[in-house]
């Protein structure tokens, strides 16, 4: 992928990033031109974002603090990984996730 691409698809990348509504205008506005950059981040961030969710559900349903605020920590520095690597043009995968993100959501770059 030249500089060109990553320069390009930047700030789609990080619009992915914003909400799960960021995730799907990113997604559409970069079906035109296909660029390989935001489709990765549009992965990462479609995968942290449904996962948000799912484990969310969970954990508003244990009552506790404790666990409610590590889980906070947690997906914030995982979204603001994600975002730091848009930032600055690097295809940073999430930790012990990207993998699977970029497996299960590939067809949404074809």
């Amino acid at each position: 992928m030249n500089q060109n691409t990553v320069e390009e698809g930047k700030t789609l990348a990080l619009v992915a990033y914003l909400t799960l509504i960021g995730t799907l205008i990113a997604f559409f506005m970069n079906q035109e031109k296909r660029n390989t950059f935001t489709t990765f981040h549009v992965r990462q961030a479609l995968g942290l974002g449904l996962l948000y969710i799912a484990i969310g559900y969970i954990v508003s349903s244990l009552d506790s603090m404790m666990v409610s605020m590590s889980f906070w920590i947690f997906f914030s520095v995982l979204f603001l990984y994600g975002i730091f690597g848009a930032i600055t043009g690097k295809l940073n995968k999430i930790p012990m996730l990207g993998d699977l993100f970029q497996k299960l959501f590939k067809s949404l770059g074809q």
